[in-house]
């Protein structure tokens, strides 16, 4: 699938303000089973410094710093993405399926992070631990039928909602509530990954559902490792393993690292100043070789 996405985020305030460094992460990933055909990223007011980093799990960032005050910020990325179905699992394992739960002294120490219990500890949830206990029973130990199931039951037990304000909730909440957002399902699957030793991380991107929507929004699924077949994609308000139609920004051990924009703003006055934000997210398929200029 070849695709030109156009995400502009406008924010205005009721008076002059400063504004603190920021970060985007508005570049798709251009690796993988994902190429990046082209990228611009345009702001308003124009920064005085303006420069990429690649983030630890290898995705590209950008951060900037700005001087003098304004009323407004306008934040634009026009991107060209190719992406690929990723191969079959089965054929990718070569009945080398992993079993839980998996011995985290056979992992390479570089996914450490991604293990790590949602608590200060590091200790897991006990509502993930439950949740984990249930997806095993009946799934032979077995990595692919283990997370099949823990689709089922989360999409079972959680009514999928929209819900723009605030960060991922844990897994606790989220099954108390048993309602959440694209966000909070991915969470509680990453919790329930890590809890029988497979490594999970949360990413942030784009869904190009079919019929096309009126609006596109940001997306949130999770990224689990199965040893044997690498960084696979599971969408738990979706259809469980991800295709071609998503696209990835950015992932992370921890999801608010993914967020599209983090940054802060001064008054440049001793008034209160409000602020509000304004955003669309236009997608257009591209017929031809998908391949093409890639």
């Amino acid at each position: 699938m070849r695709a030109r996405l156009t995400h502009t985020l406008s924010y205005r305030y009721s008076g002059p303000v400063l504004l603190g460094p920021h970060r985007f992460c508005l570049k798709p990933r251009g690796h993988g089973f994902q190429r990046l055909v082209n990228f611009r990223l345009t702001l308003s007011p124009e920064p005085a410094s303006l420069f990429p980093l690649m983030a630890a799990s290898g995705d590209e960032i950008v951060k900037a710093r700005f001087e003098g005050s304004t009323d407004h910020f306008t934040i634009q990325a026009v991107s060209e993405v190719v992406t690929e179905q990723a191969p079959d699992l089965a054929v990718a394992l070569e009945a080398n399926e992993p079993k839980l739960p998996y011995p985290v002294g056979q992992l390479n120490g570089d996914l450490v992070g991604s293990l790590a219990g949602w608590l200060p500890g590091g200790q897991h949830d006990p509502a993930a631990v439950d949740l984990a206990q249930d997806a095993l029973m009946g799934s032979d130990q077995q990595a692919l039928m283990f997370l099949d199931q823990l689709v089922e039951i989360i999409q079972d037990r959680v009514k999928y909602t929209q819900r723009h304000l605030g960060p991922a909730w844990p897994a606790g909440r989220t099954l108390k509530e048993r309602v959440g957002s694209c966000r909070d399902l991915a969470m509680l699957m990453i919790e329930a990954c890590r809890c029988v030793g497979l490594p999970a991380r949360f990413v942030s991107g784009y869904h190009l559902v079919e019929p096309k929507p009126k609006h596109y929004d940001l997306h949130a699924w999770a990224e689990v490792y199965l040893p044997g077949a690498g960084w696979r994609g599971f969408d738990p308000s979706g259809r469980g393993l991800v295709d071609d139609r998503y696209i990835i920004l950015a992932t992370s051990s921890k999801p608010h690292l993914t967020a599209a924009v983090t940054g802060s703003f001064a008054a440049d006055s001793p008034a209160m100043v409000e602020s509000t934000l304004e955003w669309t997210i236009n997608a257009d398929l591209i017929d031809g070789d998908p391949m093409a200029g890639a």
